[in-house]
């Protein structure tokens, strides 16, 4: 950890030159830590064999998240965001969500902080009427899921960022098809606000300037229509 942490510190002359800051603490969320120390299909198979062991990693996992996040604000007070990526939150039903996410997520985002941030790509319709009680106040999600039915689930209380297929269209569509999709996702929404226009999930390796160009001028053309 303290590596991340001098990575920033060696970075933050610059970052700052560029008239920015450093402004979230991240880190993996506790449903994807304790997989990543159990193996995915172990730690979904313990919740139903033995949920007592597993409320307890929880319980210990999220202690080390609350630090390492505090200590990421301590270092550097120009953050007022926390930032959790958690996909694991996705392979959840509702009553396993409401034991070994829901608690752990709202201690969490249950800090002194502007942005509340929640990355997941995975399904999300399960977790998504909690994304408010959670604390979350900013959601990226991935794209099987559209804006509007997100809107209807958390009742327009979170702001959302995405959607448009990363890959196959940010990156690997041509100017034509990402013109498409960015027009076909704004004229999806009755409702445009609360929504930061992205792609669903993060931004993958590869786009190319013409992409991004295209996805931007074609956003700032569908809102001034």
């Amino acid at each position: 950890m303290p590596f991340v942490l001098n990575r920033l510190r060696l970075a933050q002359p610059r970052i700052e030159a560029a008239g920015h800051k450093i402004r979230f603490a991240v880190a993996r969320g506790p449903l994807n830590i304790a997989s990543y120390l159990m193996g995915s299909t172990e730690f979904l198979t313990a919740m139903m064999m033995e949920p007592e062991k597993v409320e307890a990693l929880m319980k210990k996992v999220t202690s080390f998240l609350k630090k390492w996040l505090r200590l990421q604000m301590d270092t550097f007070p120009s953050i007022d965001g926390i930032f959790l990526l958690d996909d694991i939150i996705g392979f959840l039903g509702e009553d396993a969500f409401r034991t070994f996410g829901l608690p752990y997520f709202k201690e969490l985002y249950d800090a002194p902080v502007s942005v509340k941030f929640l990355h997941n790509d995975a399904p999300c319709k399960v977790s998504a009427p909690f994304l408010h009680e959670m604390g979350v106040n900013l959601f990226n999600m991935g794209f099987d899921v559209s804006l509007s039915e997100l809107k209807q689930a958390t009742l327009s209380s979170v702001v959302l960022l995405g959607n448009i297929p990363p890959r196959d269209v940010l990156a690997n569509g041509d100017r034509a098809q990402v013109t498409d999709a960015t027009v076909q996702l704004v004229r999806s929404l009755k409702d445009r606000s609360k929504v930061v226009f992205s792609c669903g999930g993060g931004m993958p390796p590869g786009v190319s300037s013409e992409n991004i160009r295209a996805f931007i001028e074609t956003i700032k053309v569908e809102w001034s229509g």
